[in-house]
């Protein structure tokens, strides 16, 4: 069994003149111990040691992507996985996305670790696209797209939740005309043939992922915004999608992980 987890940490874990917060970000991860933990906003991960370390703390390798506007992401694996490709993509991302190849048992696994633009809905339709493009050029045929999309998902009704956002913040989530909810970056993920795990596990609940209960996260009011999306012949491998929520998590970020549960082996 082969288990993945996403995690926006927060800018790199460390409030602005405030707390650090990553030994409570280890204890999650320890907790959970994905194989394969793709993580979002990592500021200052790409300076000194600071990747170096919180991978060496989890005991995992990490492959990350700078980004030029935003924070950088990355992918980490849990020996014995090993990369058999690592690159940036390519894109102007307004934070930025990892793609990383894997060996399992039924063939390669490509993961990305994204991060897609939290202001503007359409620059996240746009950058969907990228994402989209990028799984559909890896090798074979099972792709993991994973990371905060900063996006509601087109089936449930987000009407409640929108009208409690402070309107500096409402205006994230709608279209021009200030009353649609933009859903479009995930609908065109789903459009391009990328399957929800949280969904494919047939797991009850609404699956919101922001905001943690001390974490901050004044811009959300219960939401949606964090995703593992798969490749067909990748969902029907699911066994388990779960938000981890309780202990650590509670405060650690203003996000909680989601951490799946896959029928693969490393190979």
């Amino acid at each position: 069994m082969l288990r993945v987890m996403t995690w926006n940490i927060r800018t790199g874990g460390r409030d602005s003149g405030g707390a650090d917060r990553r030994d409570r970000l280890v204890r999650v991860v320890a907790e959970q111990r994905p194989d394969v933990l793709a993580l979002q906003e990592l500021r200052n991960f790409d300076s000194g040691d600071t990747l170096a370390d919180f991978a060496g703390r989890v005991g995992m390798t990490a492959h990350l992507a700078r980004s030029c506007l935003g924070q950088p992401v990355a992918v980490l694996l849990r020996p014995p996985l090993r990369a058999l490709a690592a690159a940036r993509v390519r894109r102007p991302f307004h934070h930025a996305a990892q793609r990383v190849t894997v060996p399992t048992d039924a063939g390669p696994l490509t993961v990305l670790s994204v991060h897609l633009d939290p202001y503007s809905g359409l620059r996240r339709r746009v950058e969907a696209g990228w994402v989209a493009a990028a799984l559909r050029r890896a090798p074979g045929e099972l792709g993991l797209l994973a990371g905060d999309l900063n996006t509601l998902d087109p089936v449930a009704d987000h009407t409640d939740r929108i009208a409690r956002l402070p309107a500096a913040y409402r205006r994230r989530h709608l279209r021009r005309d200030g009353r649609t909810v933009d859903t479009r970056a995930v609908a065109r993920l789903l459009a391009a043939g990328l399957v929800d795990l949280y969904a494919a596990a047939g797991t009850p609940d609404a699956g919101l992922t922001a905001p943690t209960r001390h974490g901050g996260g004044a811009e959300f009011s219960g939401m949606r915004l964090d995703y593992l999306l798969g490749t067909a012949p990748l969902a029907a491998r699911v066994r388990d999608c779960r938000v981890v929520r309780g202990g650590d998590a509670e405060y650690a970020s203003d996000h909680y992980p989601v951490v799946a549960d896959l029928a693969l082996d490393p190979a």
